[in-house]
């Protein structure tokens, strides 16, 4: 009996040891939840890493512009030269800002003016080169700097031109760092979480998403 008894007791320890495992097992769980429910980003934050597609252009300086005037060869320009300033010249109308606008919106603004000198004007404005789109990706990457670009590029697609994670980069830790200059000229940063395993796998609530011109990549160090 007193055999009996031993194995009863330690049989009773074991399924006592086995809740407590499952108490802590779901407390943990849920201190995940939580922390994972604290660290999603706000909504304002995923709209501006989406702001930007890879069929919306923003036109800035140095980007080489030509600008048609249909039946007008006095207003048609070849090859116009967007300056440091972001504006251009058009013949009657003076400085036109470009900058920050695509070229279907720069066509648009230019025949709105042009309606002052000239009866329905048609414009259009075609990017000949592209010289105004660079990141930056900085951290710990193969190769860390300035990566001025032809085309636009998503956070993994920037991450391939610089060589990739070294081996003590914290890659879900990667931020991009973001200013915006609104139309009334006052300018607000932006920093967006880039968890490199939901730009992978497209689960989390910000997937891969296009850079914008002047936008910086940070991948932090591990901590150990």
């Amino acid at each position: 009996m007193k055999a009996a008894d031993g194995i009863y007791r330690i049989q009773g320890n074991v399924i006592g040891i086995m809740r407590s495992m499952r108490h802590l097992v779901v407390l943990v769980m849920a201190l995940e939840l939580v922390a994972c429910a604290g660290s999603l980003p706000s909504s304002d934050i995923v709209t501006e890493a989406n702001s930007a597609t890879m069929k919306q252009f923003f036109l800035g300086p140095e980007d080489i512009l030509e600008i048609a005037v249909w039946k007008s060869e006095e207003l048609t320009q070849k090859e116009v030269v967007v300056r440091p300033d972001g504006k251009i010249g058009i013949p009657l109308i003076g400085d036109v800002d470009a900058s920050g606008r695509t070229a279907d919106e720069l066509a648009s603004h230019i025949a709105g003016l042009l309606k002052k000198f000239k009866e329905n004007p048609s414009v259009s404005v075609k990017v000949r080169e592209v010289n105004s789109y660079y990141v930056y990706v900085l951290g710990d990457v193969a190769k860390p700097g300035k990566y001025q670009l032809k085309s636009q590029a998503t956070v993994l697609q920037a991450l391939a031109m610089a060589g990739g994670f070294t081996l003590y980069a914290a890659k879900n830790k990667m931020q991009v760092r973001r200013t915006v200059v609104g139309q009334d000229g006052v300018s607000k940063d932006f920093t967006i979480p880039a968890r490199y395993d939901d730009l992978m796998s497209g689960n989390g609530a910000i997937k891969d998403f296009v850079l914008k011109t002047g936008d910086l990549v940070v991948v932090p160090t591990r901590a150990w």
